[in-house]
């Protein structure tokens, strides 16, 4: 499968995905009942360091057969032929069940948003105290709350 780029991210698959399924053949149509496994390459969501995953996915598609007669229906895969290329068909079933964000670890601290310092390499001195400055009327708002009490 070749590389995919959604929700900001980019997935790369590096080797070939193993596909594991069977084609029923309905006469007037075909339904391909499938699952996916492989590996593919992304970037931590919160360090952005590169990294393998395990994937699997369901595939569950009505193919038919496009005779030029038939309305356009969303729920099925039109082909021609005597072949179907599943590479679309994969790639769709893929960005409907892809995870939007991958962490390296669960504790995985990110990157300080000041200096840009992986934070699960090195600490940093930066000023974590700085506050966003469409937050700092409710900052002051809230201070003054505590002051008073």
């Amino acid at each position: 499968m070749e590389s995919a780029r959604f929700l900001g991210e980019e997935f790369v698959f590096n080797e070939p995905l193993n596909i594991n399924g069977y084609i029923v053949n309905n006469t007037k149509s075909l339904e391909l009942e499938a699952t996916v496994a492989g590996k593919m390459s992304v970037h931590c969501a919160r360090c952005n360091k590169p990294m393998t995953v395990d994937i699997s996915f369901p595939v569950s598609e009505i193919l038919v057969r496009d005779d030029g007669e038939m309305a356009l229906d969303e729920d099925v895969v039109l082909y021609s032929g005597t072949e179907v290329d599943l590479n679309e068909v994969i790639t769709n079933s893929f960005l409907m069940n892809v995870s939007g964000k991958y962490l390296c670890s669960e504790d995985c601290k990110g990157i300080c948003p000041h200096c840009g310092t992986n934070l699960n390499e090195h600490e940093c001195s930066c000023n974590n105290d700085i506050i966003d400055p469409r937050w700092e009327k409710l900052a002051e708002i809230m201070k003054k709350m505590s002051d008073t009490e």
